[in-house]
């Protein structure tokens, strides 16, 4: 695997670093029973090893090939958990995670492997979670992604007072509520980073910070909102913060309410949208907090361009978009085909949508509010079918076009495990996975976004 980024290992808080050699020395010192091989990767990042008596231990931070000393913190009777006390030998494709929050944040979990092996590391696990449904794959799995930081534009921060009225701004430390202090994130765009410093000097200048439950940090083309999560309404600090906004020249908004909140603008409201490009044409796709929204600009360019590729759209197709969004595939769509039919189960949605088509001059669609959860109906027969679900994946939907005709079936997906049980149902139906990503929405994460391209053999074009 590449070795983008190299250099020496990382010294987390509390993890020693040996200059232990490989070789047979090295191998003589793997006696005691906190030391260990790591063999391979787990789907979630941890590292695999096995102890003196075969039994598994999910190490986390460690790397294939890496000799480790741990401290075991769980025990179960299948297998344990650790974490790493020193790191004996390292692996070649270690390298200093950048951001200094690493060790304790839960927002990043691979930080410390090189970013091309971390993209080789989300092919195997598409490759490994198909063929556990007996799915394989004619073609490697190509790679999308874009630049390894700056890129996440929608991040949601938590707030808590502690007993001596503390307050801490951050996310949550990594498998736990605890809440982790942050400083700096390389992840953000500099947008959003550049927010961090300034919104804990607000939060400490307020008179009740404890009816702060947590704020949402939003970036769009041209412009940037905050949205604070206010349990309860206090007059004296919503002026403090309208006057933070307006020093920083920033869109604001209160979500108030316990048992349905409700979004109130400071304002004006501002229009927060993305450029998308089709072919020749660039669309303008708006949306709002709360909304679906690919959080890679970049990355989210490359999936829709290589959609476009894949599906070939004819100025006679019918598409139906199912789990549509604000239309992130449906505008994309839209003007390479006949017309396009959008499902989304979100009324909002559904609405943001609609208004997208008419400011893009886009008239060949027609969104709707449906089940999702339910099969779709295929009449009239389409001819692409557009799956972009949530992480529970669409498995009544991919019964239901297992026994149809339809050509081509573009199924984009946040969770390989559901993918691939969705995708066995349309394998065994004749369908061929023709074409396959992995798209690195969420890079420095071992989540994986993925792509897969169905068609019905007397349909499959060329590759």
């Amino acid at each position: 695997m590449g070795m983008l980024g190299r250099r020496r290992a990382a010294r987390a808080p509390g993890l020693r670093v040996s200059r232990a050699s490989s070789g047979p020395e090295a191998e003589a010192a793997d006696s005691s029973p906190d030391e260990l091989t790591i063999l391979r990767l787990a789907h979630d990042g941890r590292g695999i090893a096995r102890d003196a008596s075969g039994k598994t231990v999910f190490v986390a931070q460690a790397l294939p090939g890496e000799r480790v000393r741990v401290a075991i913190h769980r025990s179960r009777k299948r297998f344990d958990e650790a974490h790493l006390r020193e790191l004996l030998v390292p692996s070649a494709e270690r390298i200093s995670p950048p951001c200094p929050h690493y060790a304790q944040c839960g927002g990043c979990d691979l930080q410390h492997l090189a970013l091309q092996a971390q993209r080789e590391h989300k092919r195997e696990v598409l490759i490994d979670q198909l063929a556990r449904q007996g799915v394989s794959l004619e073609v490697s799995p190509r790679l999308l992604g874009g630049e390894a930081f700056d890129y996440r534009r929608r991040a949601r921060l938590g707030v808590k007072v502690d007993a001596k009225g503390e307050v801490h701004l951050g996310f949550r430390a990594r498998g736990s509520r605890h809440l982790v202090d942050i400083r700096d994130c390389p992840i953000l765009v500099p947008e959003l980073a550049g927010l961090l410093t300034p919104l804990r000097e607000c939060l400490d200048a307020l008179q009740a910070p404890r009816q702060v439950g947590h704020i949402e940090l939003l970036a769009g083309d041209e412009a940037v909102a905050v949205v604070v999560r206010q349990l309860r309404a206090d007059p004296v600090d919503a002026r403090r913060w309208r006057q933070w906004a307006d020093t920083h020249r920033l869109s604001l908004a209160f979500l108030r309410g316990r048992e349905q909140p409700e979004l109130q603008w400071v304002g004006k409201v501002p229009r927060l949208s993305y450029t998308l490009k089709s072919g020749q044409r660039h669309l303008e796709l708006e949306f709002a907090p709360g909304d679906f929204l690919q959080v890679n600009a970049e990355a989210n360019q490359s999936l829709v361009a290589t959609a476009l590729d894949w599906l070939a759209p004819a100025s006679g197709d019918r598409v139906l978009d199912l789990f549509a969004g604000t239309g992130n595939f449906t505008l994309a769509l839209a003007p390479h085909v006949a017309r396009v039919i959008s499902v989304e189960g979100s009324t909002t949605m559904v609405k943001r949508l609609q208004d997208n088509a008419r400011r893009n001059g886009l008239k060949n669609i027609e969104s709707h509010t449906g089940d999702l959860n339910q099969p779709p109906s295929l009449e009239p027969l389409p001819d692409i079918v557009v799956l972009d679900p949530p992480r529970g994946g669409a498995e009544a939907t991919c019964r239901a076009l297992a026994t149809s005709r339809v050509a081509r079936i573009l199924y984009v997906s946040c969770d390989p495990a559901t993918l691939a049980r969705d995708a066995a149902h349309l394998v065994q139906a004749g369908y061929r996975i023709t074409r396959a990503a992995v798209v690195d929405m969420f890079v420095q994460t071992a989540h994986l976004e993925a792509a897969l391209l169905f068609e019905r053999e007397s349909f499959q074009h060329a590759p």
